[in-house]
């Protein structure tokens, strides 16, 4: 599957947004960054992937380690051995059930995700 195939199932996906408690709010963005620190090792270098400030994405990752009451990241400061930022067991974990709610709400809500791909033309 090319990268293009992979966007396009993605905009086609249901990704919801979603309430934990009356603080903590989970949605596509704040994974996606997940994602991306996972994947690069730096809040600065996800931040540009995602096309957002670096203040944007820490103020998305602060407001998860406040909301959880522990991080979600950890970051190494720079220097001769460098640094660099890694998920927390807890940032897998909203990762990967946040994965599992999006697959199982497009397994279970194909029909009404059908009548709305007809309303847009």
């Amino acid at each position: 599957m090319t990268e293009r195939d992979l966007r396009t199932a993605e905009a086609t996906m249901l990704r919801p947004r979603v309430r934990i408690g009356e603080t903590i709010t989970l949605d596509p963005g704040k994974i996606d960054l997940l994602k991306h620190v996972e994947s690069t090792r730096s809040i600065s270098a996800a931040a540009r992937a995602l096309g957002m400030s670096y203040k944007h994405a820490w103020l998305l990752i602060d407001s998860l380690n406040q909301g959880f009451g522990r991080p979600v990241v950890t970051t190494a400061t720079g220097g001769k051995g460098g640094g660099g930022a890694a998920l927390t067991e807890l940032g897998r974990q909203l990762v990967e059930h946040y994965g599992a709610i999006e697959a199982r709400l497009n397994v279970n809500a194909q029909t009404e995700l059908q009548a709305l791909r007809r309303l847009a033309g």
